[in-house]
């Protein structure tokens, strides 16, 4: 049996709390899987979930998003759950929307909120 893709959990500075309760609220469909996650919100994450298996990278805008992105260039990723915060200007929109390229690039499905992230996660098999 092969190792299942990873969940990548990203969220800007004002949707974490959502992002962390989304997991909280969808810990065992998550369980199922391993999660990578930018910095500050893969603690977030671990702080709800402690139970979840969730790597951290760095932060986006000190490479996370970059990370990330190589983890679905080579197709380690089979879902992304991206909790953006259009409201408030990011210094990193470039990051954000190069990491948003390489999940239309691969075919890998992403959610930018949390209707999104619900239908997406259910889903997953």
């Amino acid at each position: 049996m092969t190792e299942r893709k990873a969940i990548a959990l990203i969220a800007h500075d004002q949707k974490k709390d959502d992002l962390a309760d989304f997991a909280r609220s969808h810990r065992k469909a998550m369980s199922a899987y391993p999660i990578v996650a930018t910095g500050t919100t893969g603690g977030r994450i671990l702080e709800a979930c402690p139970d979840l298996d969730v790597t951290r990278l760095k932060s986006g805008p000190l490479g996370g998003d970059q990370q990330i992105g190589a983890l679905i260039a080579t197709g380690e990723v089979a879902l992304v759950l991206f909790f953006v915060d259009p409201l408030t200007a990011m210094p990193h929109d470039v990051d954000v929307k190069a990491l948003m390229r390489l999940a239309i690039v691969y075919d890998v499905p992403m959610a930018l909120n949390r209707a999104t992230a619900e239908r997406l996660l259910s889903t997953l098999d």
